[in-house]
């Protein structure tokens, strides 16, 4: 029964533990003895507070019996990303200098699911301060993908992907600047969604105006991360960039007719090297979205101007963000950290300016584009995973990457135009390696894509495979 409980959706699992079919208590020593099982060959979960989640758990199961109100997520195991501050629980960034930081108050997206019932079990990896595609750093090591170990797993929202898909927790959280909840989600057969800026209130922030990072919810399924999307979303006014909506409109069926709804296709991404098997996999998925009622069209929006946008706002939010850290604490950084805020240093106004500029273009040309199309299906990552011993991607199809984050260009395009994207399994390799498709709505248009999501999952199931035992 307790491995059966781990591989319950979420969503059925609060169902189950709402009517008294399932204990919190029950539910969590499942999870817990999931993790002592699995956690020490894939080294998700870095941080672990199994006493204080068993006893939380059966303060819950207590408040349910005493007819107490209950949240969404009442009894659910949840782990958050070692970037998001967790009250009381050891945060580190996945850096040197915060290895033993114990933050006495919670980022808002831990607070929301806490008051909704959840149960922090723990976080999980990253790398460090999130900077990069892959989840390693000097402090845990590195994260291995379930399906193949050798593998990575993504990243920078890595642990948490790999401890949904390994089923040792129910739901999970992430961050997303250039790709870090789509391309673990890809790698792990899970589900992540970039959430449009604002969706989820980013409290506490360096930089309150900061429109290119963003909070966001992971899960197994599309009804599963809707789910947490529902507690995570909403406004607040400690963030001058959150939409005013109520996260609970997240909280309805997602049932819909697609036919005659219109999606630009673009395997390719409109041209960049996108490694071959991941083309064939993407392209074998187009009679799905036709069987859905879907009408497709050859076409990819004109990304013109983006690597250049994103690369200057990444630069600049460096610098803002981690600056001070390295003035502070030389030679503490990573080489490609010291890189990212070297160059926001190097950046002039006028520079700064004109990716402003080319930004605006950038958005009035997806909007217009957006017009003639509801949605965009393109790659998530141009590679499959690779070896874990591997920092990063050097070459794509006979292509050289220029940096540490090129080969990231199928996600970080998109996180340039402020556009919600959703990462949703589509197919495994040859080699049994888990390859998703990216799905991109329209400005603020979560509800939207989280209905076509769940259409084409239901409609294919691959995000039912679950990794080796």
């Amino acid at each position: 029964m307790s491995e059966e409980i781990c591989e319950l959706g979420a969503a059925e699992m609060a169902r189950e533990i709402r009517a008294g079919r399932l204990s919190v208590r029950e539910t969590m020593q499942a999870h817990l003895a999931r993790i002592e099982r699995v956690n020490p060959r894939l080294n998700a979960i870095v941080t672990l507070h199994a006493e204080q989640a068993l006893a939380a758990a059966a303060a819950a199961d207590e408040a349910q019996a005493r007819g107490a109100a209950l949240g969404p997520l009442h009894g659910l195991p949840v782990a958050h990303k070692d970037l998001l501050a967790t009250k009381g629980m050891r945060t580190t960034f996945g850096s040197r200098i915060h290895a033993r930081h114990v933050p006495a108050r919670s980022a808002l997206a831990v607070e929301r699911q806490q008051q909704a019932g959840a149960i922090s079990v723990g976080k999980t990896n990253t790398p460090e301060f999130g900077a990069g595609s892959q989840t390693f750093n000097e402090v845990f090591g590195a994260t291995r993908n379930p399906y193949d170990p050798t593998k990575t797993c993504g990243g920078s929202s890595g642990g948490s992907a790999v401890a949904l898909a390994a089923g040792m927790v129910a739901l999970a959280d992430g961050t997303d600047m250039g790709g870090s909840l789509r391309c673990p989600a890809n790698f792990c057969n899970v589900v992540g969604l970039r959430p449009s800026v604002g969706r989820v209130p980013q409290v506490p922030a360096v930089d309150a105006w900061d429109s290119l990072s963003v909070t966001g919810p992971m899960a197994r399924s599309v009804e599963d991360l809707a789910l947490l999307l529902s507690v995570m979303a909403g406004p607040d006014a400690r963030d001058p960039l959150s939409i005013a909506e109520d996260g609970a409109r997240f909280r309805v069926p997602l049932a819909r007719d697609f036919r005659g709804v219109r999606i630009a296709w673009s395997p390719d991404f409109g041209g960049l090297p996108v490694d071959r098997r991941v083309v064939r996999a993407i392209e074998a998925q187009r009679a799905v979205f036709e069987s859905l009622g879907c009408e497709l069209d050859d076409a990819c929006p004109d990304f013109r101007d983006a690597h250049e946008v994103f690369m200057a706002l990444r630069a600049h939010a460096f610098e803002c963000g981690l600056g001070p850290l390295m003035d502070r604490h030389p030679g503490m950084l990573k080489d490609t950290i010291v890189w990212n805020i070297e160059q926001g240093r190097r950046m002039s106004a006028a520079q700064l300016a004109q990716a402003q500029r080319l930004r605006s273009a950038l958005f009035q040309r997806l909007h217009r584009f957006m017009q003639r199309h509801d949605f965009v299906v393109l790659p998530v990552n141009q590679v499959l995973p690779f070896p874990v011993e591997q920092p990063w991607v050097s070459e794509i199809e006979g292509v050289a990457m220029e940096s540490y984050i090129d080969w990231m260009r199928s996600c970080y395009l998109v996180s340039a135009t402020t556009h919600p994207a959703i990462s949703v399994p589509c197919a495994f390799s040859d080699e049994g390696l888990p390859i998703g498709l990216q799905i991109v709505g329209r400005h603020r248009g979560e509800f939207e894509l989280l209905q076509l999501a769940h259409a084409f999952e239901q409609a294919t199931g691959i995000g039912r495979r679950r990794p080796p035992p």
